[in-house]
């Protein structure tokens, strides 16, 4: 926590409040500038507390989003402008499996949260990719809760590194947009512990956020705002969070249970506004304490847990805020970011190029690059550099004939009503183009003239709504599988080679196509430096050295979580969790399911040789060392995955989990770094109802390029079985 420069007597200050000031405390102001509300002081903020100015508490502002600061940045009568900048999205940071990187984003973000006069910033958003189909995964780290835990902790450490509190959500297995308001998520306690609250344990303990947002859904049949085991025997008895949970915005049904669960604030507040059928928050809390239905001290727990966070945050604390935020400093932050998350599928000979190579560009997302996806984890920064322009200001030789013409096509059809964004303004859903604009006999003239082609690919997706295992989706859509084949088919007969840009947010079919082509580069939505970053990776001056934090199926059929979005289809009101525990690789390594890319693959333009693996335990920790030497031509990072398979005994596991992770310095060629990695005994137990478990017996430490990649492998034996408190 940070140490207040001006400290306050909460208790004084809990004391001197009446009922009415009380209930304030514990309700947002209402949706700022909508439904009567009035605007925020930081216009585009989500959310702000009441203020209490005879006891000298100000309002505090709560701002969006994962990506970026999200805030309006133009204001009427002003001529200032107020962007923030575009970082890549969660799942690409994830992709870095770098903290320091995150570290790093963090405290951008941080810094423009405080000067742009925010308090809180509502990120990270660290649900798990259970399904490839959620909509909002763009705004997830990955399927696995050790590396999500491990690089949302450094993120939130940068936040609040500047003084200003990051808010982990959406706690917890809201996994899904579809009815994300009243679906009841069914899912054991073991998948629960050693899956879904995992990685905000990591977080809690590791980084002390100074809030959590508790998800829409219900958990187990009780809305997760709720949810009094969740948040008050889960989150502060056994985790010892300090901070105080927020409730997503209109969540849960009953303001007096969220109360006495845990759920210290209700935002944004006012929902009856809304929502005719919810109930006037500040009202139904004063009536239940008259009528002895809330306890007052449990309002006064609520009040103290809110206080005592709020009180080191800028507003309190006086700060005079700049609204000039170093945008400069952090745009090569953003750009350092991505250029770590972008994932190298395939490379046959083709990459890098030389930049005086002549390049044909085919794909609307030349011109309509997607930095981010859409809804609350939308940015509005200064730019966005698309990857025509990208490799304009490069150099690169561009056949210009078939750059404009997209530039022409995507300006006509964004004109017509059928391709206009639809749906709610702030998450649109934005209608795919049609790709396959190019005759047979332009491509023939475009491959004679150039020496490669690069084909763009792009996916969209947002707030409230899923994707769908369709073409045009998680499959290529028809004209995108013409257009596809058609270039390579053409370009190939010349001898030429063929790559494609992977711009988008998830996982997407690629076995069908991938042998195609001779280079299939994910830059993910890389945020507002993409063309910058996609240039330099085209040409070497970028090594890709990221790795998958999820896994690509072969098809969507081999997908663990089937019955994704619940039951009954058309309009689902629950969701088992069937798969249990074995979620993402887990499930595809233990029962010999073969992906197109496994969990942590990346390749890069040089080659990393792993040896002098050596273990040993010592006072309950299981320390693994070795070596990773660049045995390529290129200068290059590389990420050492390790993974601990453990005894099948009295409970079931998987084949294999991450345990630890480690991405090496610029190795130079012929340079090597050595390793060591600490892993506690405690973090390789399962979970055996009601305490974690360590079993006896043979435990295999397995050291890889990806979950599939091992390259070293040693043993451990643990003696006897040994037992740890929740």
């Amino acid at each position: 926590m940070v140490k207040m420069t001006h400290p306050i007597d909460i208790d004084k200050i809990v004391s001197q409040l009446s009922l009415e000031e009380k209930a304030m405390l514990v309700v947002g102001r209402g949706m700022p500038g909508s439904s009567g509300n009035p605007p925020s002081r930081v216009p585009g903020a989500a959310g702000e507390t009441y203020p209490i100015p005879r006891l000298g508490i100000p309002p505090t502002v709560f701002a969006d989003g994962p990506a970026g600061l999200r805030i309006k940045p133009v204001r009427e009568g002003d001529s200032q402008r107020y962007h923030a900048t575009a970082f890549p999205i969660a799942v690409m940071l994830a992709s870095t499996w770098n903290p320091e990187i995150l570290y790093k984003v963090g405290r951008a973000m941080g810094e423009e949260v405080k000067e742009y006069g925010v308090d809180i910033l509502l990120a990270p958003a660290i649900n798990i990719h259970r399904n490839p189909l959620c909509g909002r995964n763009f705004e997830y780290y990955s399927e696995d809760p050790f590396l999500s835990g491990e690089m949302a902790s450094a993120f939130v450490k940068g936040v609040q590194s500047r003084g200003v509190g990051a808010c982990i959500k959406h706690f917890v297995a809201n996994n899904q947009e579809t009815n994300r308001y009243t679906i009841d998520t069914v899912v054991s306690e073991r998948a629960l512990r050693e899956i879904y609250l995992r990685n905000f344990e990591i977080v809690v303990k590791k980084a002390q956020p100074w809030t959590v947002m508790s998800a829409y859904n219900k958990l187990n049949g009780s809305y997760c705002s709720q949810n009094k085991w969740l948040l008050t025997k889960v989150l502060r008895e056994e985790w010892g969070f300090q901070g105080f949970v927020m409730t997503d915005w209109y969540a849960g049904d009953d303001p007096v249970e969220q109360m006495k669960a845990g759920n210290d604030m209700i935002m944004p507040g006012k929902a009856y506004q809304v929502d005719k059928s919810k109930k006037d928050e500040i009202k139904e809390i004063i009536s239940a304490v008259k009528e002895g239905r809330l306890s007052e001290d449990v309002l006064d727990r609520n009040i103290r847990n809110i206080l005592r966070i709020l009180s080191q945050s800028p507003s309190f604390q006086g700060y005079k805020y700049s609204n000039k935020p170093d945008l400069d400093d952090h745009a090569k932050i953003s750009y350092e970011a991505g250029a770590e998350g972008l994932v190298l599928l395939e490379n046959r000979g083709v990459l890098p190029l030389d930049k005086n190579e002549r390049i044909a560009l085919f794909g609307t997302g030349q011109i309509e690059t997607i930095k981010g996806g859409t809804g609350s984890g939308d940015t509005h920064p200064r730019y966005v550099i698309n990857i025509l322009s990208g490799l304009d200001l490069k150099g690169f030789r561009i056949d210009r004939e078939l750059s404009n013409r997209y530039k022409k096509y995507v300006d006509e059809m964004r004109q017509k009503d059928e391709y206009k964004p639809k749906g709610v303004p702030w998450s649109p859903i934005i209608p795919s183009l049609p790709q396959d604009i190019i005759t047979e006999d332009e491509v023939e003239k475009y491959a004679q003239r150039n020496d490669v082609a690069v084909i763009v690919i792009s996916r969209i997706s947002g707030e409230n709504y899923d994707r769908k295992p369709i073409k045009g989706d998680f499959y290529l859509s028809d004209d995108e599988k013409n257009l596809l084949e058609k270039v390579s088919k053409t370009f190939h007969r010349y001898g030429k080679k063929v790559i494609v840009i992977l711009n988008i947010g998830a996982p997407i079919e690629i076995e069908s196509w991938k042998n195609l082509v001779d280079a299939i580069l994910l830059i993910w939505q890389p945020g507002q430096e993409a063309g910058h970053i996609v240039a330099d990776a085209l040409i070497g001056e970028i090594n890709p050295s990221g790795k998958l934090p999820v896994t690509f199926p072969k098809d969507y059929s081999d997908v663990p979580s089937w019955n994704f979005p619940g039951t009954p289809p058309e309009d689902p009101k629950k969701v088992v969790y069937f798969e249990d525990i074995y979620v993402g690789y887990r499930y595809y390594d233990t029962f010999g399911i073969e992906p197109s890319y496994p969990f942590g693959y990346g390749l890069s333009y040089t080659t990393f040789e792993y040896r002098d693996l050596k273990t040993e335990l010592k006072n309950d920790v299981l320390i693994v060392s070795f070596t990773v030497k660049n045995t390529g031509r290129r200068k290059g990072k590389e990420v050492a995955q390790v993974y601990i398979s453990a005894p099948r005994g009295k409970l079931d596991k998987p084949l294999q989990e991450l345990k630890a992770f480690y991405k090496t310095k610029l190795l130079m060629p012929g340079e090597e770094e050595k390793i060591k990695l600490e892993i506690p005994l405690r973090d390789i137990t399962s979970f055996d109802g009601g305490e974690w478990l360590l079993e006896a017996g043979e435990y295999e430490i397995r050291i890889g390029a990806s979950s599939r990649d091992i390259r070293l492998t040693g043993k451990i034996t643990i003696e006897e079985e040994k037992t740890y408190k929740l």
